[in-house]
């Protein structure tokens, strides 16, 4: 079968496509025929190799995994021996970021736990735009203890996660405020966020507005001005964003209970994680149409080097996918 192989650290150029063997399910397994994947800030982590820091769980030297690759939409084409809840046909899809990733190839193995029914009003394209955009969206909301009449600011709104963010926000019942650039602004409220404030023009230091949940997917104002912007029991989440970022983040992580600790605002960091429960979640958001993917360009898999250099551009609204 056809894969992308990553044998090393890199640029885009070190992603090369090549014939490796085709993966048999174990025992709790199915194989999935891939008809599509995307691209994620995760993807690019683990390209670069940085931070650094990284490697410590994916490979000092070269990458743990060679094929990389954590979204996948397709077809089961086998099944295990123990798999009990799938058939042989299903329309699937999957994060497989705790499994051993593998979704930039035509076939991939995953364990049954982590597949979920694709929702039956997306394509495969869409589908593979869900999984860990739509996961860390929601996961953050959730680990902000987000509830119905929330006033909740979404910085970052129009980028893979945040566009899952304003819709999964609005379809918990909250007031949403939404950062983005003047290019963006008709798209974000097209999401359903009630206001949005455009960073061009206007600076969210100016603003004396409060908010009962921040979620940052570029968290590049200083946490100073986060915590000022945060009702007395309002709650931060930062996640992720450029490498800068990610190092900011790694020491949030460390220095964040200093800052609860101050007073009743809770500020914290979020590290996605594959869920089935979570995604299924997602399915049925996506299936009563209070949440759908938004797609800024698709690449095919031999054309997978150029998706990274678009996405890493840092301009793409919404996901980009690729088919295989």
């Amino acid at each position: 079968m056809k894969a992308i192989v990553q044998a090393q650290y890199g640029s885009p150029e070190v992603l090369q496509l090549k014939d490796v063997e085709k993966p048999t399910p174990l025992a709790n397994q199915v194989l999935v025929n891939v008809r599509a994947s995307s691209l994620n800030k995760g993807n690019v982590v683990l390209l670069r190799g940085k931070p650094f820091l990284v490697r410590l769980a994916f490979g000092l030297t070269k990458p743990k995994f060679t094929v990389p690759g954590g979204d996948v939409a397709g077809v089961i084409e086998a099944i295990g021996k123990d798999v009990q809840k799938f058939k042989v046909g299903d329309e699937v899809f999957a994060d497989l970021s705790a499994s051993g990733w593998g979704a930039f190839a035509e076939y991939v193995s995953v364990p049954e736990n982590e597949v979920v029914v694709k929702p039956a009003n997306l394509s495969f394209e869409e589908a593979a735009a869900v999984p860990m955009a739509g996961l860390t969206a929601l996961q953050g909301l959730k680990k902000g203890n987000i509830k119905r009449g929330d006033k909740v600011l979404i910085n970052g709104a129009s980028g893979g996660v945040g566009t899952f963010a304003v819709q999964i926000a609005k379809a918990y019942g909250a007031f949403v405020t939404a950062i983005c650039s003047t290019r963006n602004v008709d798209l974000v409220h097209s999401l359903g966020a009630d206001e949005v404030i455009d960073y061009t023009g206007e600076d969210i230091t100016d603003h004396e507005e409060q908010y009962d949940l921040i979620i940052a997917v570029n968290g590049y104002y200083p946490l100073s001005v986060y915590k000022r912007a945060l009702r007395p029991n309002g709650r931060y989440v930062m996640i992720g964003g450029s490498d800068n970022q990610l190092n900011k983040a790694m020491l949030f992580a460390l220095f964040a209970p200093l800052h609860s600790m101050a007073g009743k605002k809770k500020m914290t960091n979020l590290m996605q994680k594959a869920s089935q429960a979570d995604l299924e979640e997602l399915r049925k958001l996506i299936e009563v149409e209070k949440v759908k993917p938004i797609i800024d360009a698709s690449y095919k898999l031999s054309d997978i080097q150029n998706a990274f250099h678009y996405l890493e551009e840092g301009h793409a609204m919404g996901k980009v996918v690729i088919s295989v």
